[in-house]
C-alpha cells in the first residue's frame, strides 16, 4: 500500500490526505505505518475536507495514536498552541512568516488582519524590533489560543482583539507602518479599509490565490497606488499559487 507523499506535521500531529478511495481498514493501516515511521508523531489524522467557513476550520478524522487534536507547534523560535480541528494553521507558511518579520524595521507599528492563532504576530515579535504588533481575529477559539500563545512566549508588544476586522479596526484609533492580510480568498475586498489605516509611506502585504498567467495583471492593477513586489508562497491547487503582494504605498 502506497503511503501519502505529502502531509502536514503540526506539533506532534501528522495530517495527511489521500485522494484514492480507501476502506476504513486501509486508512488505519496507512495511519499506523506513518506513526511507525515518525518517532516524534503522537497522533495521525486524515484531512476530510478543505478549510471552509467563516472560521476557516476543517474536518479531520483521527486514525492512529492518541485521541486528541490539541498540540504545541514550534516554528521560527516560537511556540504555537492550537487545536488543529478548530483553528486554521498552515506550517507550510513558516518561511513566509519569517520573510515578513525580516522586513519589519525598528519601531514599526504592525497590524495583522485575520490574525488567527497569531503566528505572524509571534514571529514578528521574535525576529524584529517592532514597536507594536496588533492582531484582529473573528474566531473566538483561535483568539483564545492566540492570547495563550502570547503568554507562553512572553511577548509584551502584541495586542490582540476579537471580532470583525471592519469593526474592530476603528476602535484602535491609530495608523500602521505595515498591514498584513493573510486571508487569500477575501483579503482583496478589505484593501480599501487597510488603506484608511496605513501610514503615508506604509506597506501592505496582501495574500491572494492566482494562476501564473495573472501575475502581471495583478502587478499592473496595484502599480497605480503602490510599488509592487510579488512573492510565490507555494502551490494551493494544480497551477494555482498562494502569492503575497508587497505593496509599498507611493507618496
Amino acid at each position: 500500500m502506497k503511503l501519502p507523499k505529502s502531509y502536514d506535521i503540526i506539533g506532534d500531529i501528522l495530517i495527511f490526505e489521500i485522494k484514492d478511495k480507501l476502506t476504513n481498514k486501509e486508512e488505519k493501516q496507512v495511519a499506523n505505518e506513518l506513526l511507525k515511521l515518525n518517532s516524534n508523531i503522537k497522533v495521525v489524522a486524515k484531512r476530510a475536507d478543505i478549510y471552509k467557513g467563516k472560521y476557516r476550520t476543517r474536518n479531520i478524522k483521527i486514525l492512529a495514536g492518541e485521541n486528541r487534536t490539541e498540540t504545541i507547534h514550534r516554528e521560527n523560535g516560537v511556540n504555537i498552541k492550537l487545536d488543529v480541528k478548530k483553528c486554521y494553521f498552515s506550517p507550510r507558511l513558516s518561511q513566509e512568516r519569517l520573510r515578513i518579520a525580516k522586513l519589519v524595521k525598528k519601531n514599526e507599528d504592525i497590524l495583522v488582519m485575520f490574525s488567527g492563532l497569531a503566528p505572524y504576530n509571534l514571529v514578528i515579535s521574535k525576529h524584529s524590533k517592532a514597536k507594536s504588533v496588533y492582531g484582529i481575529e473573528i474566531n473566538p477559539i483561535a483568539h483564545k489560543y492566540a492570547l495563550e500563545n502570547v503568554r507562553i512566549n512572553r511577548f509584551s508588544n502584541i495586542h490582540l482583539f476579537k471580532g470583525d476586522v471592519s469593526k474592530e479596526i476603528k476602535k484602535l484609533r491609530k495608523k500602521f507602518d505595515r498591514i498584513i492580510m493573510p486571508l487569500p480568498k477575501e483579503s482583496k475586498s478589505y484593501i480599501n479599509l487597510a488603506l484608511m489605516y496605513l501610514k503615508k509611506n506604509g506597506t501592505i502585504h496582501l495574500y491572494l490565490f492566482s494562476d501564473e498567467k495573472s501575475f502581471n495583471i495583478l502587478k499592473r492593477e496595484y502599480s497605480k497606488k503602490f510599488s509592487v513586489k510579488l512573492t510565490k508562497c507555494g502551490a494551493y491547487a494544480p497551477r494555482i499559487y498562494r502569492i503575497c503582494l508587497d505593496l509599498k504605498r507611493k507618496i
